[in-house]
């Protein structure tokens, strides 16, 4: 989809949350904390429970949906999720109509970036995995920062990139990104196919709530 000619760009930096929003990992990741939790000993959590911690970093989830588990055995609860997790990593794929959106706001001139709960490792690998290296120009993660909704992350990609927190845009799907960028002081916009219901968006002010990723391409050509 070809961008129109535009003198009156509003963002200069979008930042975007990886898995829910550029990546369908929502499933995986939900079917590897409920297995998780269980080798562990502690109850299954729920879909919903399990989807909500969805975008915190690794630790800080894992204690949310094991709550009764002793602080010294989340290493193992950790190590039992990247078990399973990597079972399941190559089934994860885009989703639909995500490169040609990046490629084509790279070409209108916008510094594109990640901001997302998932580690640094984690990160690089699905980067390398999907042939995304190089459409972004910086990345920042959960275990090299400060979890979501901790404004760090978007702060230094931010003094990196040299934009403004009024240039700049957090795309996300989750209530934790958008309160990432509100903490970070920027502007946010939803997507209603990830981890989260979107009527939980509103009180976060988002610019819009995309429910594709052609709607939310769509909404960046006529409004970013």
């Amino acid at each position: 989809m070809p961008l129109p000619e535009r003198v009156d760009r509003r963002f200069d930096l979008i930042a975007f949350d990886w898995d829910g929003t550029l990546f369908d990992s929502t499933a995986i990741i939900v079917r590897s904390i409920q297995a998780a939790v269980v080798d562990v000993g502690g109850p299954r959590p729920g879909d919903r429970e399990a989807s909500w911690v969805i975008g915190l970093g690794l630790a800080e989830a894992l204690a949310k949906v094991a709550p009764g588990l002793p602080r010294e055995r989340y290493a193992e609860l950790g190590a039992r999720y990247r078990f399973h997790y990597t079972r399941y990593q190559d089934e994860l794929l885009l989703f639909d109509g995500v490169l040609p959106m990046l490629d084509a706001l790279r070409a209108r001139g916008f510094k594109l970036a990640v901001a997302t709960g998932k580690s640094r490792t984690g990160l690089n690998a699905a980067l390398a995995t999907t042939a995304l290296e190089g459409r972004f120009d910086g990345s920042r993660t959960a275990d090299e920062t400060a979890g979501k909704p901790h404004p760090r992350m978007l702060l230094e990609l931010m003094e990196e990139q040299g934009v403004s927190p009024a240039r700049t845009l957090m795309i996300g799907d989750t209530t934790h990104d958008l309160q990432l960028a509100r903490n970070a002081g920027c502007a946010s916009v939803g997507v209603s196919y990830g981890a989260h219901e979107p009527d939980s968006f509103d009180e976060h002010g988002p610019l819009f709530v995309a429910h594709s990723v052609a709607g939310l391409h769509d909404w960046l050509v006529r409004h970013a």
